[in-house]
Formats: structure tokens, sequence, C-alpha cells
């Protein structure tokens, strides 16, 4: 039943609208070098002409609600699928906390330790209108992240070139059949040349998905965004104030061992930029609170006993602040800052039928970084280059773990044990990014040298107590921290060239990533299966004889990804994209877990003036190449062919429709986790399937 809050909400979206389109941006990267090392998924209210000889436009497909899935159509780029709200980012092998991510400029933390909200969580379609990728390792000042870097800017609305008060609105309309899913969001406001004052309101729902088998259960989802912005531009100067609140209702998680009861977030980010003797000034203080309610018995079939019932609370606070100086130097620009964050986390467990069953799991965890860096780009003759270098301050503890009377006296033991422990941390990591590259006519010439580092999570390093949680991974394991855990340190090489043709165009990279210190779940002692520690029994309890603890090891990630394209004439041609990725252990012979398997998409697209139609055929390997770690299953391969076109109807009204898997095909997905459902069309412990035939229709108009 909804809300009368809800139905409001949504009687106040019914104008219809919004468009996205993801134009891939090849060849205005190769025109500014500083784009060079960036992929760009441009999702615009108003499509570029799409005849342009400057941009090469693909159609973003609104097959599904979480934008992560944007990026995953991008070379290295993939899908961990956690729940139709919940997907990771992966790229060249990375995911999780590896990838920097951040919603318009700002980082800030998940809710709970299941990642059941990564950050393109609070990123709704909707409200979308660009995502920009970094390519490979990301500059040092984007803070710290070990591969990659993606940053997602909502839609705004800008100043206007006159003191006149300018009316504004961007709407945009989805539905989907595979999920009787619907959205409806955008923004609207008034600007001038002084100011700007616009809303973002956004509302979501979706049941069930469906595919040739029956349904896949518990991935319903529901999802609404109220934002205000204001902004004030005078002379050289400019600051803007962001409020934004995002509230998910019940939305299911078939990998994980629950669902999302609920998940409040507030934002507030206040930026300014100045010009001031030459020098770009430029800073923001960000604030976000999230508040998450996860179950166990609510939204899918209750455990045989009331005692299994579980609500976790969980919440994170987060507070950054950055300021940094952008002038020439020399022949070059050098760009300095300082940056920062503070962080307080906590996760409670109870049983809502017993008051005297609860668990601070992870109590009251506090994280702070302290960080400077510096980037000089240059030009030597004709090659252009980059150097940056970054320090970063880390230091984290934990409270106290308490338990109720009801808690076995085993898990007592186990948060007295973490109670008498030395529950501080502290590192100085560094960073070094160093990128080359040459341009000519026919070519850009680029490669890239780097040391990027990762602090451990608050779950890797404090979680005392055997449970399920383990930032998304979703391998079923029980999962102990290490309070030693040393950061991860990658040294990354990455070579390419951007050919760029009158008739066709390539962008192929090959890439080798050195992780020392790669945190990953081990056996938790020398003697899995054998029941001789108060952590096994526990674990044991709970259903998983063999627990494993985060730990340092040694691994590596290297392949080749690219994007491609040719002109068969005026108005076809076929372009794609194709990544292969391998993810190993160094220190032992076994696979990482959850790599993504090799993936080719070929479209075949046909341009008129005002429309175009995509054929996309998307060919997936069969997964060998799994973690024995972690118990993972191999996927075998697949084929699927899709069907995108978009029409300009006018000059502000875009018209997208799309046919997803039209021969309704019934795959695995080997990103998608295990099924944890009982009495669901896919049984428990299989792998979760890919999503049947899908018909998705989008609306935009936009003033």
């Amino acid at each position: 039943m909804k809300t009368s809050k809800q139905r409001a909400l949504r009687l106040s979206l019914m104008l219809p609208l919004c468009f996205l389109i993801a134009a891939s941006s090849y060849a205005e990267n190769e025109s500014a070098g500083k784009q060079i090392f960036q992929d760009v998924i441009v999702v615009t209210g108003v499509r570029p002409s799409i005849s342009s000889e400057t941009v090469e436009a693909d159609t973003a497909p609104a097959i599904a609600p979480d934008a992560a899935y944007l990026v995953s159509r991008l070379p290295g780029a993939a899908l961990l699928n956690n729940g139709r709200l919940s997907g990771q980012v992966q790229y060249r092998g990375a995911y999780g906390a590896r990838v920097g991510t951040k919603i318009n400029n700002q980082t800030f933390h998940s809710g709970g330790p299941n990642l059941m909200d990564p950050p393109m969580h609070y990123a709704p379609p909707p409200l979308v209108e660009t995502i920009e990728v970094s390519r490979g390792a990301s500059p040092v000042g984007f803070g710290p992240s070990l591969v990659g870097g993606v940053n997602t800017t909502l839609k705004s609305i800008d100043f206007g070139d006159t003191n006149e008060i300018d009316l504004h609105y961007d709407l945009t309309a989805i539905g989907r059949s595979a999920d009787s899913s619907h959205a409806l969001g955008g923004t609207f406001g008034v600007s001038n040349d002084r100011f700007k004052l616009f809303t973002s309101l956004s509302t979501e729902e979706g049941d069930d998905a469906s595919y040739p088998g029956g349904e896949i259960e518990n991935t319903f989802h529901e999802r609404q965004v109220f934002g205000l912005t204001g902004g004030y531009r005078t002379g050289n100067s400019e600051f803007n104030l962001e409020l934004r609140r995002q509230e998910t209702g019940p939305t299911g998680n078939p990998p994980f061992a629950m669902d999302i009861k609920l998940v409040d977030t507030d934002f507030v980010n206040l930026n300014f930029k100045t010009l001031f003797s030459e020098i770009q000034l430029s800073g923001s203080i960000g604030y976000a609170d999230v508040y998450h309610e996860m179950t166990n018995f609510e939204l899918r079939t209750e455990p045989p006993s009331s005692a299994m019932f579980r609500l976790t609370r969980a919440g994170a606070e987060t507070l950054t602040a950055d300021i940094g100086a952008e002038f020439g130097i020399g022949e070059g620009q050098l760009k300095i800052g300082l940056d920062g964050s503070n962080a307080n986390m906590g996760v409670q467990i109870t049983n809502p039928t017993n008051a005297a069953f609860y668990i601070d799991n992870l109590p009251d965890i506090d994280i702070n970084r302290y960080g400077a860096y510096a980037d000089w780009t240059m030009t030597a003759g004709e090659v252009d280059m980059s150097f940056g270098v970054r320090i970063d301050r880390h230091d984290a503890e934990a409270g106290l773990a308490t338990t109720g009377s009801a808690v076995p006296m085993m898990a007592k033991n186990l948060a007295m044990q973490f109670n008498h422990s030395d529950r501080t941390w502290q590192a100085t990591t560094n960073d070094l990014v160093a990128r080359v590259w040459k341009q000519t006519d026919a070519a850009t010439l680029r490669a890239s040298i780097a040391r990027k580092t990762r602090a451990p999570g608050y779950l890797e390093r404090f979680a005392w107590l055997p449970t399920a949680a383990s930032s998304g991974l979703a391998d079923g394991n029980t999962y102990v921290g290490d309070l030693e855990l040393d950061e991860e340190t990658a040294w990354i090489i990455e070579l390419g060239i951007d050919v760029n043709r009158d008739q066709w165009w390539i962008r192929p990279t090959v890439y080798y990533h050195q992780v020392d210190d790669y945190i990953q779940g081990v056996s938790y002692d020398s003697t899995p299966g054998v029941i001789d520690s108060p952590v096994e029994m526990v674990s044991g309890m709970m259903g998983d004889l063999t627990p494993l603890r985060f730990a340092n090891v040694d691994a590596k990630m290297y392949g080749m990804d690219a994007d491609y394209g040719f002109h068969l004439s005026e108005r076809w041609r076929v372009e794609g994209v194709v990544s292969v990725v391998r993810g190993e252990r160094r220190d032992i012979n076994d696979d990482l877990y959850r790599i993504s398997p090799d993936n080719l998409r070929i479209g075949v697209v046909y341009e008129q003036a005002l429309w175009s139609v995509n054929l996309e055929s998307v060919l997936v390997s069969k997964q060998s190449n799994v973690s024995e770690t972690n118990d993972e299953q191999e996927t075998a391969g697949h084929g699927l062919l899709n069907l995108y076109t978009h029409w300009q109807a006018k000059e502000a009204v875009l018209i997208s429709m799309g046919l997803e898997n039209i021969l309704d095909h019934e795959y695995q997905n080997h990103l998608g986790g295990y099924n944890r459902i009982r009495n669901s069309d896919v049984g428990v412990g299989e792998r979760l399937p890919g999503t049947g035939r899908n018909i998705y229709l989008r609306l935009q108009i936009q003033r």
C-alpha cells in the first residue's frame, strides 16, 4: 500500500519525460589531452544531431533501474548484480571499494556491511546527466582509488546568459516489461545570469523480474529522491548548495541473506569555485547520513523458527572537505590540493521477537583520512605528459562490542576477545601516477604507470563475529576480519592507442595490475572443516563449517579491452566493445573471485537525421577461471540479441524504445551471485539467471 507522501510524489511527477542517451565520446576525447584517459557516458536531455561528425552516439538502454549498468557497457567494465538497486561497478577485475565512485563529485560511505547501497544506488536513471570513468588509474586529484574512477553527475540547471529569469525543466518517464517497473523524475526550476534554483524529484517502483523459467524472486524495488539546489554567481566566483534526500523502500536482494527494508539517506554538498589572479580555486564540504535496515523474514520466506529472525540496523555518517588550486607553471599546468574525510559507522544485529538478542558486531567505527596531492601536466616537444603524487594519512578505531543476554556464550566470548584487543590502526599511503601520450593526425599513443593504494575497509578489519556480510561478495561464506591487515598496493602498467580515421576507429588498451597485499577471504585456519576454534564453532551454528578470514594475499589482474567501429555507408555503421580480463592469485594457484568473463558487443546501427536503430549482439564466453577458495561455480557462455531505437520527435521531445533478449534466451549471469531465496523458481544455491525478454519505453521532454 502506498503512503500519502508517495501518492503525492507520483502526482507531482505525472509530466512524462526524459531520454537517456549514451554517447561514446572517443572523437571528442582525442581532441582534448586531459580527456584521453577518460571514458564518458553522456546522458543528455537534447541529443546532438544524429548525423554530427563530432560525436558517435550510442543509445544508453534503459533496461534496468541500476545506473551501474550504463558503466558496464564501457570497455573493461562489468556489473556485479547484487539486486535491482545494489549493483557494483567492476573495472578491469577490480570492484567494490577498489573502484572509486562519486555522486556529484561527493564521496561517502555506504550504509551497510554488504554494500546493499553502493554509490551507484544513489543515481536513479531519470536524474543522471553524465557518468565519467577514468581509463585505468584515476588522477591523484580524484582521491583514493585502486583502479578506475567513476563520477556520476546528476541533472542540474545552468546559469542563464542575461538577467531575465527563465523557467527550465527536464523530465523523464521510463517503463519496463520484465519487472513491470516504472520510473518518473527530473528537474525543474528557474535561473538567470546570477542565480539558479531548482528541485530534483524521482520515483521508481518495480516487481520481481521474469526469466524464461519463471520469476526471479525478491528482485522488486522501490526508490524515491527529493532534492533542492541553489546557486549564486558573481564576477569570477560561483557558489552552489545541494540538499538531497533518498528513500529506498522494500527492495529484494536474492544473492544476500537479507533484503533491504529501507535506506534513508540525506546529502548536503556545498561547493565553490573562483578565479583569483589567474589561479583557479575550488573547494567543497559534503555531508552524507545513511540509515539502513535489512531483514531476513519480512520480505522473503520466513526462517523455520522465529529464533532465526534477524533485523539488522546499520548506518554511516560521512563528512568530507577539499580545497584545490590550479594554475600555469612553465609550459604546463599544476593542480594542488588538500582533502579529507571523517566517517562513523555502526552495525547492530537484532531479533525483533526477542529484545534480549542484540549484537553490536561492528561497533562505533570511526575512520579518518587526510590527504594532499599535486598533479602537473606539461608538454615536452611533441609529447604530452602528466605526473601526480598523493599522500594520505589514515586512522581507524572501533568501539566496544556489546551483546544481549540471549546471545550464545561463544559469541559473547568472541566479543570479549575483540574488546580486549588493540582496535586502532594508523598508516600513511603514497600514490604515484605518470602518463605520457602523443597525438598525431593518425592516432594517439598513450602509456601509464602508477602505484595506487587502498586502505582496508571497516568490515575487513573489524568484523569479529562470523557473518555472511562480505562487502557484496555474495559467495555464501561467512567472514571475519583481521586487525593486522595491511593496505593494498597496486602497480599498474597500461599501453594503448586511439585510432580515428574517416571510416573507422578503434581504441585498444592492454594492462597489467600487480596487487601486493590484496585483501580477500582465506581459510580461517590451517585445518578447514575441523571445528577447533570459537570462530568456527559460531560459524558452524550459522550453517558454515568453513568460515573465511579476510587476509593479505598477492594477486594480479591483466587483460585487454577496446571499443571500435567502422562506417559501412553514410547511414550504416558497425560498432562495439570487447573486454578480456584475468584475475589470479600470485601466492597460490587459484583465480580471483567473481571476475567478468570475456565478452564482445557488436551493434549494427542505421541512422537518419532524427531517428536511429541499433541491432546489438552480446556474446559472453564461458567462465571456467573460477576461485576454489570461494567455492565459485563455473558458468556457460551465452549470446543475446537486443534492439534499441530512438526518435527525436520534436526539438525538445525524445522517445526511446528497446527490446532486450529478443529470443528470450535463458542463461546464467556469472556476476549475478547465487540465489538465497527459498520457494523461488530459482533453486537455492543456483546461479541467478539473467532477465528474460524485456521491452522498455522512455520519454523525455525538456525546456
